[in-house]
């Protein structure tokens, strides 16, 4: 691959939330004993936490489900809209529907807060200006955005604080429960609260992935980068196809797409295949010629796309800058016209 590894940075969750979380007052979820010599808690976690589910969205009503399967107890969640309620009736029929405020205060052990990254912290001063968290209880988010920061006003209550961000997509469905097994979790947390994390995944049939504070913006980045903006060029190309003639253009792109992802999480930049890589400037510009006339505004992502896979391929020496001067050369121009339209 191009791109180098580097050194994995512990997710502490920055000084500031660090400093704010002490040990006192956890509640047998997190109560622990003094490690000798270390002074470090060592959580003692019940095999069964009392559970509350604020946003019972796509992500809230499943990873409540799946802790409901690993026998937990799911015991109020709160949902606004009808699809909502819907949700929780199908995936948590024996959870009563409440208000958020007397969601957070029924979860003892846990409160599972899953709302939109933009509405989180919003919800969360709520919950703490109305006195609905106690001290020691353990507030977990599903933002992939958002690490810890965003729960200050829960630490400030006396809370536990956690980011727990699945590394799938949702459909909030009972299929997305056969999905859980295997994948990651983006984990931010305090150290003393990593046992009670570790644990809290495996439930789920996950595997923990330690983010930085700091680093969330740009976990998240790449996440959406690479899984939203698929589902994106993959329904691009599927509309050109159309545009071909192609009637059924998801049977012509699956082996072809899976195949390519397939190559490229194993074999990094060395999967890059086609024209950029080969620098084909004459291919690219009849490309750009037809798109510009069917499907105008497909243009500026290929430019976008196909620079960028230029760069990537002369870096990981699969393109040589001299067949690479054409490439760049036409895409140039189209980038100036494109600009100038």
């Amino acid at each position: 691959m191009s791109a180098s590894a580097r050194p994995r940075t512990a997710a502490s969750g920055g000084s500031a939330t660090a400093a704010a979380d002490g040990s006192a007052g956890l509640p047998a979820a997190v109560r622990g004993r003094e490690t000798a010599g270390q002074g470090q808690p060592h959580p003692v976690i019940p095999r069964r936490l009392t559970i509350g589910v604020i946003g019972a969205g796509r992500v809230g009503g499943v990873l409540g489900a799946a802790l409901g399967r690993a026998g937990h107890r799911v015991v109020a969640a709160a949902g606004v809209s009808t699809a909502a309620r819907d949700r929780i009736d199908r995936l948590l029929p024996d959870t009563a529907v409440r208000p958020a405020d007397e969601v957070a205060r029924a979860a003892t052990d846990l409160l599972l807060v899953a709302v939109p990254d933009d509405s989180l912290a919003g919800v969360v001063a709520g919950l703490a200006r109305t006195g609905a968290l106690r001290p020691g209880q353990v507030v977990a988010h599903t933002s992939g955005a958002h690490g810890l920061d965003v729960l200050a006003p829960a630490v400030r209550a006396g809370a536990r604080p956690l980011a727990l961000h699945p590394a799938m997509t949702f459909t909030g469905t009972a299929e997305d429960l056969h999905r859980l097994p295997g994948i990651s979790y983006g984990v931010t947390a305090p150290e003393s609260l990593r046992p009670f994390a570790v644990r809290l995944v495996a439930d789920l049939g996950g595997v923990p992935e330690w983010v930085a504070e700091g680093d969330r913006p740009l976990y998240h980045a790449a996440l959406a980068h690479g899984a939203n903006h698929l589902v994106t060029l993959v329904n691009e190309a599927a509309d050109l196809l159309r545009d071909a003639g192609v009637d059924q253009p998801e049977k012509l792109l699956g082996p072809l797409l899976r195949a390519a992802l397939d190559n490229a999480l194993r074999l990094g930049d060395a999967a890059l295949t086609g024209p950029v890589s080969r620098g084909d400037a004459g291919t690219i510009a009849r490309h750009l010629d037809r798109l510009a006339q069917t499907a105008p505004d497909s243009v500026p992502g290929y430019l976008a796309l196909a620079r960028r896979a230029a760069d990537r391929a002369i870096a990981a020496g699969r393109l040589r800058p001299v067949d690479a001067e054409s490439l760049l050369g036409v895409l140039a121009d189209r980038d100036r016209k494109v600009a100038a339209a």
